[in-house]
């Protein structure tokens, strides 16, 4: 285990940085003798929804998105990737340092054990094994998206009108998703670049172990 001491917003943040040996094992271990969710509380621009991380369904992706909540990296975060009737996504801090901190610090892939239906988050990827940060959350049912891989590890529970309500107006042209889009401009500038250029994107103030 990494950890660097990063100064964020003035106040000096500590961020652990896993190296690519996760002990894949003992979590899954862990999350099968672990009963019941873990609840985490996203505050944002339009209110507040929470999460229900159930780690029996994708132990890896479960232990990384707690992981991140618990250091820091999604607070004040933008939702860059947001569109209708299909996914909401974030994952880029602010900092473009933090980003780069974690950016490869990639997990081993989960099997998809629950599927990508209304309010289900999982982590988006490129390739096989390259899950990091970021995330997205189904505005629907997405049940398309089981085959490629993308395993959810939990779910909004309260709230799923907040996230409806993010704002879309720039689809995919706010850096899009890992695939297709083009985040090079956010990896590089964080919210300098995002508030500058699409300042109607609505903000993770911050996300809390409920």
């Amino acid at each position: 285990m990494l950890a660097s001491t990063i100064l964020v917003s003035g106040c000096e943040r500590v961020e652990p940085v896993p190296s690519t040996d996760v002990g894949a094992d003992a979590i899954a271990a862990r999350a099968a003798t672990e009963a019941g969710p873990v609840e985490v509380v996203v505050e944002t621009s339009q209110g507040e929804f929470v999460i229900a991380v159930h780690r029996e369904w994708a132990p890896l992706g479960a232990e990384r998105f707690l992981t991140l909540v618990e250091s820091g990296y999604y607070d004040d975060a933008r939702f860059h990737r947001v569109v209708p009737d299909f996914i909401v996504q974030w994952g880029l801090a602010g900092d473009p340092a933090i980003t780069a901190q974690w950016m490869n610090a990639y997990i081993p892939d989960d099997p998809v054990v629950a599927s990508n239906t209304r309010g289900r988050i999982a982590f988006a990827f490129t390739d096989p094994g390259t899950r990091a940060t970021q995330v997205y959350i189904n505005l629907v049912d997405n049940v398309r998206l089981d085959s490629t891989g993308f395993a959810p590890f939990g779910e909004v529970v309260s709230g799923m009108e907040v996230v409806d309500a993010l704002y879309s107006g720039y689809g995919e042209n706010s850096g899009g998703g890992l695939r297709r889009g083009d985040q090079s401009r956010i990896v590089a500038e964080g919210n300098t670049y995002l508030d500058r250029e699409y300042p109607l994107l609505d903000r993770l103030l911050r996300a809390l172990r409920g």
